[in-house]
């Protein structure tokens, strides 16, 4: 490595690289933060810590389906069931999963537990 040093008062202050050299270091030092996030979320997956979200999940919700109807068809919940399970009707459900109404955190919370996930997967 070509480093350029610059002292102040004798001592080291500042060392000056290449910028060739600056792009390698920042893509490695990213890459092992990448790195050590995949370990980090594989071990909570392992402890079950953490919930993994299904692909099928997340490319119907990448495609545009809400996450609450993306969640519901992969359990295989009819919607008349998730909305009686929450107490609400299936035509507010429906509003909700097509996203024509939004709705309140209580209800977000009470689909979820219905689903058995975690609320801040449906958001």
């Amino acid at each position: 490595m070509n480093a350029q040093i610059i002292e102040k008062n004798g001592k080291p202050e500042w060392a000056v690289i290449p910028y060739k050299e600056y792009k390698k270091i920042q893509e490695i030092i990213e890459d092992a933060g990448d790195i050590k996030d995949i370990e980090e979320n594989l071990k909570a997956i392992e402890e079950v810590r953490e919930i993994a979200i299904p692909s099928e999940v997340t490319f119907t919700i990448i495609n545009g389906t809400h996450p609450i109807r993306a969640w519901r068809e992969y359990k295989k919940i009819k919607l008349n069931d998730l909305a009686q399970r929450v107490s609400i009707s299936s035509s507010y459900l429906s509003q909700i999963e097509n996203k024509k109404r939004n709705p309140t955190i209580e209800t977000l919370k009470a689909i979820a537990k219905a689903l058995g996930i975690e609320t801040d997967m449906l958001i």
